[in-house]
């Protein structure tokens, strides 16, 4: 399949916010009073839940609002995005560019937590699942990041060289991707996207059609 320039500056990448686990107090316990056969008495141990939860925490928890579907518009273009929530280590995540009644591209990507940060991996694909790259998945690593922006880099490549996600609100965020050709000329792809909300379902004939009793 041919690949146009439009084609070839096709991805959209995510950050998080790294996060450091606290560990559970030390718990200590309790000696009774020494009775005349100098038994010992001790408390049953407790964790406060702050801390337990904060031991169990994965840094992906930190995604777990993308979990849904996302739609944005890139100059004609309709993208759309699709995200599993958190689980395992990893999150997982469908992404769909239609030009009319085409679709230019499928991507499939996915978010892994490593013991050093978090890892994105991507992979395109025609319609028909047939793969873009020759090579293995394309992986960037999380660079920096605060509170709202995260910045992806690819050590390997410039295509994307540089991936930012910054979160806008709670049903928006924006995707800009750096992308550096052979040609030397830097190229910017930037996409709003907006949360979808599902419509509500409507109620089918015959449960309509059924009254409660008093």
């Amino acid at each position: 399949m041919a690949r146009t320039g439009t084609a070839i500056a096709l991805v959209f990448v995510f950050g998080v916010l790294p996060m450091c686990f606290g560990l559970p107090k030390a718990v200590r316990a309790q000696r009774g009073s020494v009775g005349a056969a100098r038994s010992y008495q001790t408390q049953p141990q407790a964790t406060s839940s702050s801390s337990a939860a904060a031991f169990t925490k994965s840094v992906l928890d930190n995604f777990a609002w993308l979990e849904g579907r996302w739609r944005g518009e890139w100059g004609a273009r309709i993208a759309e995005q699709a995200w599993l929530g958190p689980k395992a280590g990893e999150m997982l995540g469908v992404f769909r560019l239609v030009e009319r009644d085409k679709t230019l591209v499928i991507e499939l990507f996915s978010l892994v937590e490593k013991s050093d940060g978090v890892d994105l991996y991507f992979r395109h694909f025609t319609p028909q699942l047939l793969l873009w790259e020759k090579s293995d998945a394309a992986v960037l690593n999380l660079s920096k990041s605060d509170a709202t922006t995260f910045d992806f880099e690819n050590p390997l490549n410039a295509m994307p060289k540089r991936s930012i996600f910054t979160r806008v609100d709670t049903d928006t965020y924006i995707a800009r991707s750096e992308l550096i050709p052979d040609n030397g000329e830097p190229q910017i792809i930037e996409i709003t996207y907006h949360r979808q909300i599902p419509a509500p379902e409507k109620p089918s004939a015959g449960s309509a059609g059924r009254q409660k009793k008093p």
